[in-house]
């Protein structure tokens, strides 16, 4: 059994499918060495990584007075 499968079953984890679209997630790699996770985990902290942006507003409902 693969360990997608394993975690779906065991912990309700469903790495396979994405949380926002719903749409099938393919899994690249499994990183399971501690010091690459470390060091994967500590360059990522020094990022400034789109997908950690503030989410955008919707535009202003007031009109404001520019010229047509």
């Amino acid at each position: 059994m693969r360990w997608a499968k394993r975690l779906k079953r065991v912990f309700q984890i469903d790495v396979e499918t994405c949380p926002s679209c719903g749409g099938t997630v393919q899994i690249i790699a499994s990183i399971e060495d501690p010091p690459v996770i470390e060091r994967i985990l500590t360059h990522l902290a020094n990022k400034d990584l789109p997908g950690l942006w503030a989410e955008s507003r919707a535009p202003p409902t007031e009109r404001i007075g520019l010229p047509h």
